[in-house]
């Protein structure tokens, strides 16, 4: 696997009213981010980090969410996982 390929997180969604809004979140928060969007799904593809802010979501949603409701429509992700109230953040070690 290429340094490229392996530097790359993602995280996929089911493509629904639900995660509009959060893709939009993901692509204010993170602008090298690629947005890949098939017929059922979207993916986004980021090197290195990814970072996904609850008060982006709230703000493009005008309500209180609670970052746990992305696995509602979570289909897949690639790298390890770091969690708090505030912030879900995918990335690969760093050697």
């Amino acid at each position: 696997m290429n340094a490229i390929a392996k530097d790359k997180v993602f995280i996929a969604f089911q493509t629904n009213d639900e995660t509009r809004s959060i893709v939009e979140a993901i692509e204010a928060d993170n602008q090298e981010a690629i947005v890949i969007r098939y017929p059922a799904m979207v993916k986004i593809e980021m090197p290195g980090r990814l970072v996904i802010r609850r008060e982006t979501i709230e703000d493009l949603i005008g309500r209180a969410y609670d970052l746990r409701e992305l696995n509602l429509n979570l289909i897949s992700l690639s790298g390890n996982i770091d969690e708090s109230d505030d912030e879900f953040v995918l990335y690969w070690n760093q050697h």
